[in-house]
């Protein structure tokens, strides 16, 4: 198990880690995957759903395990490392990274990339809709500008990127698991996703395919890793989510 890109993982909350654990082991249906091994373990039995943070460890061994090629985990005596796995998945969706970059930075790269990817299914109502949520001041809409703001915005990180990753991470919650994310009363972040939800669940479920068609441990790295960002982002804003919460 890697322990220095994913200890934060410790500070998550349990419906977060949850969320983490089910995208590994289970399908839309609900029905356990099949080349999973972790429900069958007592650590799973003991620990699970309302005591994730005991069976990390284990966790993390699951997901590293889908990483790799069954037949070469059976040589290594296990997966390869989330790193490694992240920047398959950031290869996969074909966003540029150097070798040197940090864990954490890749996956930056992966929010904007998903963001510079479904801002072309938007319309320009969904734009305008998005850069008010946003606060992105602007006098005379051009739809150049308008998407090139939203980009910086996001890519600057704070409150406005973390809305936006959210957002994403639930609509792939939805896409995989069913249901979204258990979100804290949050008036900033009900906004948001009440504004931006429709159109992102469509350009999600186009994604989606295609993830689908990649193969299978591709629909359980590339959610797994989404979410991971999504907790890291959080629980580094702290509580910067909480306070800008009415802004």
């Amino acid at each position: 198990m890697e322990t220095n890109s994913l200890s934060f993982l410790y500070e998550a909350s349990n419906d977060d880690l949850k969320v983490l654990v089910d995208i590994i082991t289970r399908d839309k249906k609900g029905n356990t995957r099949l080349t999973e091994v972790l429900t069958i373990t007592d650590t799973y039995k003991n620990n699970y759903p309302n005591n994730i943070k005991k069976m990390l460890p284990s966790v993390i061994d699951e997901l590293e395990s889908f990483g790799g090629n069954t037949f070469a985990n059976f040589f290594r005596q296990g997966g390869q490392s989330y790193g490694h796995i992240l920047r398959k998945v950031a290869k996969k969706l074909k966003v540029s990274f150097h070798s040197h970059n940090s864990d954490e930075t890749i996956e930056c790269y992966i929010v904007q990339k998903l963001f510079d990817d479904i801002s072309r299914t938007l319309t320009d109502e969904q734009i305008i809709d998005m850069m008010d949520e946003m606060k992105i001041k602007y006098s005379t809409y051009n739809r150049q500008i308008a998407i090139a703001a939203l980009q910086f915005a996001i890519r600057k990180g704070g409150f406005q990127s973390y809305i936006w990753l959210v957002t994403i991470a639930n609509a792939i919650a939805k896409v995989v698991l069913g249901r979204g994310l258990t979100l804290a009363a949050n008036a900033a972040l009900t906004r948001w996703t009440a504004v931006i939800i429709g159109p992102i669940g469509w350009a999600m479920t186009a994604i989606w395919t295609a993830i689908d068609i990649a193969g299978p441990a591709y629909r359980i790295t590339i959610p797994a890793v989404i979410h991971i960002a999504y907790m890291r982002q959080k629980i580094q804003l702290g509580e910067f989510t909480s306070t800008q919460s009415e802004n």
